[in-house]
């Protein structure tokens, strides 16, 4: 395409504009609050000095030779074997790296956010949404130094404003090897951490000045559900500890004009079907413990998925009816039936009400119609 100037009879192609008129830049001025608006961001893995690099180089190796990255402290060596994840020590099994649109507006903005999906887990959620990843450990292996390539490409090919590290507790020292790796071939983008929440303090020091955003789940809040729904026995009062941690290094979510965050804790809650009373004890914990200023997105989707709704015959002796005595009677039963349902809108309002209550007013709220930023 060509244009005319108005001071010149020359046509100038158009992609010669931003020299004369300067490079574009997209303003929005959208309200967002003083206190929460960056002029300019530096990702924190540049303010690294080459000594704290190389200690956190060292570092990831020693976590890998006796594993404790997380909660189950399995001990392992993951040279020779593995433990609850089910993850050896030299490569992270990934499942998607791709820009993704299906984050929240401000994380996936205009480009998408570039999404790794690891493989494996360290929780065991019964209603696991992307079960087929996390549970089956279907992916394919990538080396610290692989995955820093692949950083790259979504930077340049794809784009996107951050690179999104999806479920990658359970791969924390291939993540660091990864994002230093990176850093020296030309990664400039902020950094996401996106978890369960099931992670070790020990874990996330590791990960201090390479994290900018911290994106954690806060599932449940009964020892009786984590233990029944995401077979873990301490995940409440680990998620306690690890968000707290999280707050610590990053503080809350800050965004620069265009609407992009760019640094901070965003903490998502799935309202579950007949949890919302679960729901409501996180928010007033949220803003008592953590910051009111914190940005929540309280997440409505929840559908039954993995185990939930699943059918299983169970075998019960004949007492009564025209079967024999010795005859097995095959009876079906519905797993996790109290959560085999869609959440209503009124469990959705308790857990939001909840939170206004307690204080917090900075909600993500993704409108459906168009791309709109929400702060």
């Amino acid at each position: 395409m060509h244009i005319f100037t108005r001071h010149s009879h020359h046509i100038i192609p158009s992609s010669y504009l931003h020299i004369l008129r300067g490079p574009l830049i997209l303003k929005r001025f959208i309200g967002i609050p003083p206190a929460f608006l960056l002029d300019d961001y530096t990702p924190r893995y540049y303010l690294l000095s080459s000594v704290d690099a190389s200690k956190k180089r060292s570092l990831a190796y020693a976590h890998l030779h006796e594993c404790n990255l997380c909660p189950r402290k399995c001990g392992v060596n993951r040279y020779e074997t593995t433990g609850m994840c089910l993850i050896g020590a030299e490569t992270a099994k990934v499942n998607v790296i791709a820009p993704h649109r299906g984050e929240e507006p401000c994380i996936q903005g205009f480009h998408g956010s570039g999404s790794v999906f690891f493989s494996g887990c360290n929780l065991r959620c019964v209603f696991c949404q992307n079960h087929d990843i996390a549970h089956q450990r279907k992916g394919f292996d990538l080396t610290p130094e692989e995955l820093a390539e692949w950083y790259i490409k979504l930077q340049k090919a794809g784009n996107v404003h951050n690179i999104n590290l999806v479920t990658p507790e359970h791969v924390v020292p291939q993540v660091v090897l990864s994002i230093l790796a990176a850093r020296d071939m030309g990664l400039r983008i902020p950094i996401i951490y996106n978890t369960s929440s099931f992670d070790s303090l020990d874990s996330l020091k590791l990960l201090d000045g390479l994290v900018d955003i911290y994106l954690p789940d806060f599932k449940v809040w009964r020892t009786e559900t984590s233990k029944r729904l995401l077979k873990a026995d301490n995940y409440t009062a680990t998620a306690m500890e690890s968000i707290k941690e999280m707050h610590r290094q990053v503080g809350d979510l800050s965004f620069t004009s265009d609407g992009i965050a760019k640094k901070g804790v965003l903490l998502r809650h799935l309202v579950m079907p007949g949890k919302e009373d679960e729901g409501r004890e996180i928010m007033r914990w949220l803003a008592e413990n953590v910051s009111r200023d914190l940005y929540v997105h309280i997440m409505e989707q929840y559908h039954p998925d993995a185990h939930v709704g699943k059918k299983r015959r169970v075998t019960r002796r004949a007492r009564m009816g025209d079967g024999d005595a010795g005859e097995g009677v095959a009876k079906e039963q519905v797993r996790y039936a109290e959560i085999n349902r869609a959440v209503r809108d009124d469990e959705i309002s308790s857990v939001r009400d909840a939170a206004v209550k307690a204080g917090l007013w900075r909600f993500c709220e993704v409108n459906e119609q168009n791309s709109a930023f929400h702060l």
